[in-house]
């Protein structure tokens, strides 16, 4: 045998090596076209699309956290607006009770006051009265006395009379 360049050893045929590589490449080469590049796209666009959601996201997270904060400052603003006008309630209040009580006092000094006037007016009312109660008792007591010791007087004062007019005889007896 010889060996010759008509005859390759291990039966390689280079002309179909070389057919099947070009098939290959052109497999190579639709499939990029036809299957990489489309899907690399894709993948492109997928990667940009969850990209702008995360960057929204984060966006829409700041801003949410953002208006959380000026809520909170709202409402702690809010807290103290009503602490103070609690405060000037309970001090309006405090004012307008203690406004009632110096009323109220005022009342029952005025309510006292009259009562005192009325009780003193009663009772020289009362002390007018009693006076002339004993006035007229008095006076009953001493017309009585004064008639009953007149009719004494008068009743000695007549024997009184009754006798100095005896007298004056005997003393003409014994002249």
């Amino acid at each position: 045998m010889q060996w010759g360049i008509a005859a390759v050893p291990l039966n390689i045929d280079w002309q179909q090596i070389l057919l099947h590589l070009l098939n290959f490449v052109i497999l190579f080469a639709g499939l990029y076209l036809l299957l990489y590049k489309p899907v690399k796209a894709f993948m492109k666009k997928r990667k940009a699309h969850y990209e702008e959601m995360e960057q929204s996201a984060s966006e829409k997270n700041a801003a949410a956290e953002r208006a959380k904060a000026e809520y909170e400052g709202k409402l702690a603003s809010v807290d103290r607006e009503i602490e103070e006008k609690r405060a000037a309630a309970k001090k309006e209040l405090d004012g307008y009770e203690q406004m009632r009580k110096n009323a109220a006092e005022e009342e029952a000094e005025g309510i006292l006051r009259e009562a005192k006037k009325k009780a003193a007016e009663e009772r020289r009312h009362a002390l007018r009265s009693a006076r002339r109660e004993i006035s007229a008792l008095v006076s009953s007591a001493t017309e009585k006395l004064v008639l009953k010791e007149t009719a004494h007087e008068a009743y000695d004062q007549f024997l009184a009379a009754v006798e100095q007019k005896d007298e004056p005889s005997k003393h003409e007896e014994e002249k």
